[in-house]
Parts: structure tokens; C-alpha cells; sequence
């Protein structure tokens, strides 16, 4: 429309423009208030909403706003909102995982976190041809006990843990780890090893639907508790997907395709306008089921609260 300075500045014209801007602030705040609410509801409580096909919410939120940094300090440790707080876990979580995605999810969540990451040779563990739930598991297992292992040995400096927020209820340290791949016509995706397997990922997709398939494992340090589960999401793109430089234009816009499972990126503007829609959740196509980290962590405050009780 035309700027403000040009329109009539007589008073019924400035009453317009005051209901306007109203209406669109208690909108945004509507909105806002109905996406928190939602997105710390435990996970039993959402199975209609996960069976549900969805379209693709706007990047824009995310993107505009700065990536998370490792230690970034999201909520506060007695903030109703933060679901360590809810379930009295120990805070900041560990992020076993150097994924920005992962962690810009956790920060939507007010998830207090801190990155230590210790890597493991996963080309040598599990089996690519098998069930790639089972897959996902088992390496996201794999990555939380290497990962324990590191920072519990005899040797290791108390400096290893980060600056504790809160002890909860139960004390210790959380460490979340995680691990996914894309399947396409009966085969496992991982990150692509070159462009031209990542331009022929992408260009498999426009004549079947990627499905992303991710684990999450939460182990309790020191007592070892550890609880794991699986969550997956359908894409379904637009046929325009296979056309055009597409790969090309996300790594020109330094866009971390390489490192992301078949090579997908569904929250980057120049995928999403090739998507028609997903079944299933955003995160979960992203790297990190919401939905099944609030879920774990009440599983997790559950055995924790077992094992006082013992």
C-alpha cells in the first residue's frame, strides 16, 4: 500500500489505522500464546495432532531471529515454560549434537542447553539395509554413551560439565543425543558425500515422498538411566523440486546441505516453496521431534522418580 506519510491524516482515517495495528497485535499475540501452549504439552496428549497432514509453517520466524549459540541461556531455570523445570530435571540439558537446527528447536522449546560434542565413527555402527528406526537408535545410542563415557572417566576435569543453572529434584546431568536419516524408495539417505549425490537425492524427490526417520536418547547422568525413542515425518514436494539449480543456489547461500541427511533442508525459503505439504511435524522433519523430547523427559522424571522411591 502507499506509505503512512502519503494516506489522509484526517481522525477517521487515524482510528482506521489504530484498529488496524490492534487487530494485528492481538493476532500475533493469539498466535504466539496458542504456539507456546502447545508446543510443551506432553507428547500422549498430541497423538491426533502427529496423525494429522500439516502444511509447512512459515521460516521466517526462525530465520530471522539469530541461531542459538551453544551455551545460549534460553529460560529461565524456574520458568513454567521451561519443560526441565515442569518434569524437575537438572539444568542446562547437554546437547550431545553440534546441529544448528537441533539447537535452534531446543531454544523454541526454552530449553536451557549447553553443546559437548564428541564424535563417533557411525559408518561403522548399525546396519544401513535393515529397519532404519532400529538404525537411528542405535547410533543416537551409541553417541550418548560415547559421549557419557567421556565425561564420567576418572580423568575427566569437573570443568568438562558446564556452569549447573539447577539441580531439579533429582540432581546430575541430562544429556540428550540424536540421529537421522531420510529414506526414499527402499533406501537409506544419510549426508550426501559429494554435490552430485546431494542433486540426486533431491531430484529423486519429486517423483516419490522422502520420509525422515530420527531418534532421540536422553541418558541421567550419574545414574544411568537412560530412555530412547523414535519419530518420523513424510514430505511430499512439488514436482518444481527436480528443476533448476536448487543445490546449487542453497550452497551458494551457504546453506549446510552437505550435513544434513538427504540433504534436506525444509526449512530453508528455497526448499520450501517446493513443498506441498508434510505429514508430520516441522522439527521432526528438521532433526528433533518436539513432541518426543517432551515425551522422553517424562519418561526419564518417571524412572528417575522410581529409583528414589527403590
Amino acid at each position: 500500500g502507499e506509505p503512512f506519510s502519503q494516506r489522509r491524516k484526517g481522525k477517521n482515517a487515524m482510528k482506521r489505522h489504530a484498529t488496524y495495528a490492534l487487530t494485528h497485535v492481538f493476532c500475533a499475540l493469539a498466535t504466539s500464546s496458542i504456539t507456546r501452549s502447545l508446543a510443551f504439552v506432553p507428547a500422549r496428549r498430541y497423538q491426533a495432532v502427529k496423525a494429522t497432514t500439516i502444511r509447512p509453517m512459515s521460516p521466517s520466524s526462525r530465520l530471522a531471529s539469530s541461531w542459538p549459540k551453544d551455551n545460549e541461556k534460553t529460560q529461565q531455570a524456574d520458568n513454567l515454560d521451561d519443560p526441565l523445570a515442569k518434569t524437575g530435571l537438572p539444568s542446562p540439558l547437554i546437547l550431545g549434537s553440534g546441529s544448528f537446527t537441533r539447537k535452534l528447536i531446543l531454544k523454541e522449546m526454552g530449553i536451557p542447553f549447553k553443546v559437548i560434542v564428541k564424535s563417533i565413527d557411525e559408518k561403522g555402527i548399525g546396519d544401513r539395509g535393515g529397519d532404519p528406526a532400529e538404525l537411528v537408535e542405535i547410533l543416537a545410542k551409541a553417541k550418548s554413551d560415547f559421549l557419557v563415557s567421556e565425561l564420567t572417566k576418572p580423568d575427566a576435569s569437573p570443568a568438562s560439565f558446564p556452569e549447573k543453572e539447577s539441580e531439579g529434584k533429582y540432581g546430575g546431568w541430562i544429556v540428550l543425543t540424536a540421529d537421522q536419516v531420510v529414506t526414499h524408495a527402499g533406501s537409506i539417505l544419510e549426508k550426501p558425500e559429494t554435490v552430485e549425490e546431494a542433486k540426486q537425492f533431491v531430484s529423486g524427490y519429486a517423483t516419490s515422498p522422502p520420509k525422515t526417520v530420527g531418534a532421540c536418547v536422553l541418558t541421567h547422568i550419574p545414574s544411568g538411566i537412560q530412555v530412547a525413542g523414535v519419530d518420523s515425518a513424510q514430505i511430499h514436494f512439488r514436482s518444481t523440486v527436480a528443476e533448476g539449480d536448487l543445490v546449487d543456489r542453497l550452497l551458494k547461500d551457504d546453506a549446510p546441505v552437505m550435513s544434513c541427511a538427504g540433504g534436506l533442508m525444509v526449512e530453508h525459503p528455497f526448499v520450501k516453496e517446493h513443498i506441498d505439504k508434510i505429514v508430520g511435524t516441522e522439527d521432526s522433519v528438521m532433526g528433533l521431534s518436539k513432541n518426543l523430547v517432551i515425551d522422553l523427559l517424562y519418561k526419564l522424571e518417571n524412572r528417575l522418580k522410581d529409583q528414589m522411591v527403590e
